[in-house]
């Protein structure tokens, strides 16, 4: 458990290889957080993954142990990045082709863009939840929806709190059933997230340019993609990572793989913990396979 300081934040991140130096020389994974979520979610998952690969999660600016107050970080995709850059660069991970990026949900417009400054570095990106839709007025109107949904989540937030409102949110996260510690974990970062931090997220998440921009960016990046998704995800429609998936394969040389989760919801690494740590070590040794065998 460490801090690292910029000029954006006080950053708190956790390194598997603080406690076990051994992981200096394992393959890395940086797990790149949700909306207004903490990295506390990534624990059950990081605990099967440990005994392979040097794991690094952190808080992002606006949630959990990491401090902005008296700090002035911008919350935009590009600065979100740029935070997660000082991190993967303090940690000395951009120097040779041994980093896994996973990306949850928003995160997954992040760790696309590291994925695409950090090229050189990238063994396989994972993207989870986070698709792409043809636009249409159907696709426009439901934006303007989860908008809507945004602004009230964020204004009162604090009922959630209560039954049975605690329980639908919830459920709206996790369709199948997780511990009660992590009931707690997800209300928590999202009733103490920065509000400011916490909008400007939810508004770029759904913002029409910039889903066109991860788009393009999805599709371009060149190393073996994971698209993960629970089918029965109430949070973000699955038929978004359908899709991507499926544009990915039609329009890129790299390789693309899909892992879908039936009866999962928005949190596959909550939901169904060993499955979905089984999935992602078959794609990173795939990636790595990849590469050894390029000439």
């Amino acid at each position: 458990m460490s801090y690292l300081v910029s000029t954006r934040c006080k950053l708190y991140y956790e390194d598997t290889a603080e406690s076990d130096p051994s992981a200096i020389d394992k393959p890395a994974v940086l797990f790149v957080n949700g909306w207004a979520i903490s990295s506390r979610y990534w624990k059950p998952l990081v605990g099967m993954l440990s005994a392979n690969y040097r794991c690094i999660t952190y808080d992002q600016s606006g949630t959990g142990k990491t401090i902005i107050k008296g700090y002035n970080p911008t919350f935009t995709i590009q600065g979100f990045t740029d935070e997660a850059a000082e991190l993967i660069e303090h940690l000395g991970l951009q120097v040779s082709r041994k980093l896994h990026i996973v990306g949850h949900s928003m995160g997954g417009m992040v760790a696309t863009e590291l994925c695409l400054r950090y090229h050189e570095a990238i063994v396989s990106a994972t993207i989870i939840a986070c698709g792409i839709f043809e636009e249409t007025p159907y696709t426009f109107l439901g934006l303007f929806f989860l908008g809507g949904l945004i602004d009230f989540s964020m204004n009162f937030r604090n009922v959630f709190h209560l039954e049975p409102l605690k329980g639908i949110f919830i459920k709206r996260a996790a369709t199948k059933e997780i511990s009660k510690e992590y009931h707690d974990i997800l209300l928590e970062d999202f009733t103490q997230s920065d509000k400011n931090a916490t909008n400007a997220v939810g508004r770029f998440s759904i913002d029409r340019e910039a889903l066109r921009t991860y788009t393009r960016h999805v599709l371009s990046l060149s190393s073996p993609l994971l698209c993960s998704v629970g089918m029965a995800d109430h949070t973000i429609p699955p038929e978004g990572t359908i899709t991507l998936y499926e544009r990915r394969k039609a329009e890129s040389e790299a390789p693309t793989r899909i892992a879908k989760f039936m009866e999962v919801g928005h949190l596959p690494m909550l939901e169904e913990t060993a499955e979905f740590a089984s999935e992602l070590t078959k794609h990173f040794e795939f990636a790595e396979q990849f590469y050894k065998s390029k000439p």
